[in-house]
């Protein structure tokens, strides 16, 4: 029998977070068996909480959110964190130390997975905060990994249909056009991905959608959640 240690998500927007969550417990019966996955507890601020912080530029006080729904979720028996928020990455990034339990960090576990596909050059897609912020530069770039993120009117253009459409679960046709062209024009640049770096992009946008391979930030750290929870497989038959 899989024993396996509690994941504990650390949430900030609630389809993101949701798909985090349908994703461990739905592909984790291939390792647990049917109907099995570990055991999962999940704690949120509202968005507007972390949103106030962000817009201002107070990354401290975001993690200081975070370090908050860490606590809570170790008091609940949580052994280790996961956030599925990319842009919120950049305040973790300040306060990890400070943590009561370890994380898994997304653009790192995307670094790995974009490493062992043999991707060179990434394009990034997401929040203006995390195009234009340190989270994936800190985490491609000591793997020899680039990146590319599309141009200004691009980039708001993404950013209001993250914030104005996919947070409240909308997701339109035109947005999904929209995305699909600025995907080809990374393909121009030279890019040979591209990493949905926002949580809720991957509900929008398959890889039947895109014109390059997609590295689907969300599942994979739902992904990476799973193999980390799995602590031993006894021998059957014990």
């Amino acid at each position: 029998m899989i024993q396996s240690r509690h994941v504990g998500i650390v949430a900030v927007s609630a389809e993101g977070a949701a798909l985090c969550y349908r994703t461990i417990c739905n592909e984790g019966a291939a390792q647990f068996g049917v109907h099995g996955h570990p055991e999962v507890s999940m704690h949120t601020y509202c968005l507007a909480e972390y949103m106030r912080h962000i817009d201002a530029g107070r990354w401290d006080d975001v993690g200081r959110l975070m370090l908050s729904s860490a606590q809570k979720l170790v008091e609940s028996g949580a052994d280790f964190l996961v956030c599925p928020d990319n842009t919120v990455h950049q305040a973790l990034d300040l306060v990890r130390s400070q943590s009561p339990a370890p994380w898994l960090h997304i653009a790192e576990e995307v670094g790995a997975v974009a490493a062992s596909a043999g991707f060179r050059r990434l394009g990034l897609l997401g929040t203006r905060y995390l195009m234009e912020g340190p989270v994936y530069p800190a985490a491609l770039a000591p793997r020899g990994i680039a990146w590319e993120v599309p141009d200004g009117t691009d980039r708001a253009r993404i950013n209001a249909i993250i914030f104005n459409e996919l947070v409240n679960g909308e997701f339109l046709e035109g947005s999904r056009e929209y995305v699909r062209s600025v995907i080809a024009r990374l393909e121009t640049r030279g890019c040979d991905s591209v990493v949905l770096g926002c949580t809720e992009i991957p509900l929008l946008i398959s890889q039947h959608d895109s014109a390059l391979p997609i590295i689907d930030s969300t599942r994979t750290l739902a992904r990476a959640a799973l193999r980390e929870s799995i602590l031993n497989v006894a021998p059957s038959g014990r």
